[in-house]
């Protein structure tokens, strides 16, 4: 798996707010942990209600900040969010952890 081409197209998917494209990047079990909502949500169904909500809801678009790679199975994402919420645009951050080419578990918060 190429990590760049992945976080590129998962951010993609969720900028076209295809929620089908944007689940498939998660396996069935993914724990999504967000600090800035404090409420974790698990598996598709939960991730599903995140991205509705937070991203389809708030009319997000993210934008690629900064990308580092700890390994194969680990990044950090720095992003920067617009949208329709009362800040307008603000910072973000997601500790990604990969299982069989697919993501596991994030842990997200805004900076």
């Amino acid at each position: 798996m190429n990590v760049h081409i992945f976080i590129n197209e998962w951010i993609a998917a969720g900028n076209a707010f295809d929620t089908e494209k944007y689940l498939s990047h998660y396996l069935p079990d993914a724990v999504l942990d967000d600090s800035s909502v404090r409420r974790k949500f698990i598996g598709q169904e939960g991730i599903r209600n995140y991205f509705e909500s937070y991203f389809i809801g708030y009319n997000t678009n993210t934008e690629l900040v900064h990308l580092e790679v700890a390994n194969a199975q680990s990044v950090h994402v720095e992003v920067k969010f617009t949208g329709d919420f009362p800040e307008g645009e603000i910072g973000g951050t997601f500790d990604i952890a990969f299982k069989q080419d697919k993501i596991s578990f994030i842990k997200a918060d805004l900076i």
